[in-house]
Parts: structure tokens; C-alpha cells; sequence
């Protein structure tokens, strides 16, 4: 079998996954700017993207919620594909009765840190963005953030606040040493061999084993609700490659192979 695909996607040394030119959003330069529609083909080739602990439940339902590895740090992630498709997307449709991941809904905008102080940023490069005229929503009105931009900037923070929730979670997790190395493989239909691997899920046997104190504490935290959550949704392995199998069967009738 070829070597299982990596759910840790590379996007370079500094750029968050999706973002190509990131800045910040300013009344002097982009007073003008409106924001237009769009699709999600940005994420068209996104086999995993990262999720915070507030999705948990919500995510389980479709998806695979596994755990990353990138240096010391730890990060939960939701499995969308394999072999650099994303099978929740078609035509720039993300499947409509899947749920969607806040990451993914985030985009074009995000939080960086500016002056010390954490400032909304935009990705010109996402192709929602114009100049003028009437298409799309403006970002500022009479030189003050619009009705729009201020929901992004609550959604932002919202997600912020998530992420400083599920940075805690992982590392408890760590703390007890409970992530063990997995990977997922499959046969199709037509007989060819993938897989997934590079990512982590819990050990169900440490995670029964835990001292009583602890137990107590992660119940009061919330976090015995998250590890349970999360084993559950290894069950959807199996509807990933069901997608898997049937996105190839499809491809092989077009070609009428």
C-alpha cells in the first residue's frame, strides 16, 4: 500500500492553513472595500482542518475529531478527506447537511496580533474582497466598522476564546500522556489500498485508569465529556471511506472506466 496521507497539512513556515497574504483591516486602507459572496473551494483540498472544543459535538456527526502534532504543541482536528480531497466538497459546495467547521467559516478573516493587542485581518487573496460599488457588504460605513464587519470581529473572538479553552484541554491531555499514535486503512471497491495516518487519538484503556482526583477534576472541567466525544467519533472512519469508495466509483463513470 502507498503511504498513508498525513492529516497535518503544510501551508509554510509562519501561515495559518488557507491564508496566503494576511493583513490588517484598517478604515484608511480598506474604507472602501466590500465583501462578496463565496464558496468554500479554497477548501476543495483540505483533508483536515482544526476545530475547537466547542465543536466537538457538533463535528462528531460527520467527521472523524482526531488530535495533531506539531513541536510540543497538540491540536484537535476534524479528518475531511484523504489523497488531498476534501469529500465534504463539491463544485465549491460544502455538503449541506454536513456540519461546517468555525475555521473554515472564519475564513477570509482572522485574528493577529498587532502592537501587542490582537486586531482583526483579512486574506485579499480569497478573491471575496473588491473595491467600491455595490456588490457585496461594506466592511466600514461613515468610517466606522459596519453591522458585518462587527459580527465577523464577535464570531473572531468567540473562536478565540474556544481556541484558549481547547489549548488547555490538549494540554491536560498531554499532562496524563494519553495520545497514542494511530493510523486508519481501507480497502475499496475496486481494490486499491488507502490510508491515513500522522495523527493521534486517545488511549481508551489510560483514560479509564485515571486516578480518581483527576477524574473528578476533568468531569468538573468538562473534559471527560470532551475525551468521550471525541472516541466516539472514530466510528465515522467508516463513512470516510464510504465517501472515499463511492467519489472514485463516480469518477470511474465519468471516464467509463
Amino acid at each position: 500500500m502507498a503511504e498513508a496521507d498525513s492529516p497535518q497539512q503544510k501551508t509554510g513556515p509562519s501561515l495559518p492553513l488557507f491564508y496566503q497574504e494576511p493583513q490588517l483591516l484598517t478604515v484608511q486602507q480598506h474604507g472602501d472595500w466590500r465583501l462578496k459572496d463565496g464558496d468554500f473551494k479554497f477548501a476543495s483540498n483540505a483533508i483536515a482542518v482544526p476545530i475547537v472544543v466547542g465543536e466537538f459535538a457538533a463535528a462528531l456527526r460527520n467527521y472523524p475529531v482526531l488530535f495533531a502534532t506539531s513541536g510540543e504543541d497538540i491540536s484537535p482536528i476534524v479528518l475531511l478527506g484523504m489523497e488531498e480531497v476534501n469529500l465534504w466538497v463539491n463544485d465549491g459546495r460544502w455538503e449541506e447537511s454536513a456540519y461546517i467547521p468555525a475555521y473554515v467559516r472564519r475564513y477570509p478573516f482572522v485574528f493577529v496580533t498587532h502592537g501587542g493587542q490582537l486586531a482583526l485581518a483579512i486574506d485579499p487573496a480569497s478573491g471575496r474582497f473588491g473595491r467600491g460599488g455595490s456588490e457585496g457588504a461594506a466592511l466600514f460605513e461613515d468610517g466606522k466598522p459596519s453591522a458585518v464587519a462587527r459580527e465577523v470581529l464577535r464570531f473572531c473572538d468567540a473562536f478565540r476564546v474556544d481556541s484558549d479553552a481547547t489549548t488547555a484541554f490538549c494540554r491536560a491531555l498531554k499532562s496524563k500522556d494519553l495520545l497514542i499514535d494511530q493510523n486508519a486503512n481501507a480497502t475499496l471497491a475496486s481494490g486499491r489500498k488507502v490510508g491515513v495516518g500522522g495523527f493521534q487519538i486517545l488511549d481508551e484503556k489510560k483514560l479509564t485508569g485515571l486516578d480518581a482526583a483527576t477524574v473528578i477534576e476533568w468531569h468538573n472541567k468538562g473534559y471527560l465529556a470532551l475525551a468521550y466525544l471525541h472516541l466516539a467519533s472514530l466510528a465515522r472512519f467508516e463513512q470516510l471511506f464510504a465517501r472515499r469508495n463511492a467519489r472514485e466509483a463516480q469518477a470511474a463513470q465519468r471516464t467509463g472506466s
